[in-house]
């Protein structure tokens, strides 16, 4: 098993979040029948996140019409900051290990091939933060729609000590 991200060797993620001018925010609310997050092992499942301020999506559309991948990009990184606030409400962040698995669903316009380039919004995210602990598998798809609207959705899957 690899070094808790507060442990010996890790990252303390909080101060890195700090350092970076950036707060978790509160965990957004489920808009149907699950939970935010779930452990089950040494393995804690977020569900999709979408990029919610404060309850409100900033922004939808499709990514390739109504929204730019510079836009889409940074709400990906939204989209991993609620993910960072579920799994520290869950487990707290002092427990992670490792950021796993990064699933990105980008809602694109015909023709968009630039999934990869928005969820690098929540992969850069993740390496920012928790350093060679955010390093990650990942897969990055296009979809026709998102819930509520929204331009991009992420999920994760971290390992926990």
């Amino acid at each position: 098993m690899t070094t808790p991200i507060a442990g010996e060797g890790g990252v303390d993620a909080y101060a890195k979040l700090a350092e970076l001018g950036l707060t978790l925010p509160s965990v957004v609310a489920p808009i149907a029948s699950y939970v935010p997050a779930v452990q089950s092992g040494n393995y804690v499942y977020v569900s999709g996140q979408l990029p919610m301020v404060d309850g409100k999506l900033p922004q939808t559309g499709k990514v390739g019409a109504e929204v730019s991948v510079e836009e889409a990009t940074e709400l990906a990184k939204i989209c991993a900051l609620n993910a960072l606030a579920a799994i520290d409400a869950l487990v707290g962040l002092g427990r992670l290990v490792k950021i796993v698995k990064v699933s990105g669903f980008v809602a694109s316009a015909a023709g968009f091939t630039g999934q990869p380039a928005v969820v690098n919004g929540a992969s850069n995210l993740f390496g920012e933060v928790l350093g060679e602990q955010g390093r990650h598998a990942r897969s990055a798809v296009g979809v026709a729609e998102l819930p509520l609207g929204a331009p991009v959705e992420v999920e994760v899957i971290a390992e926990v000590a």
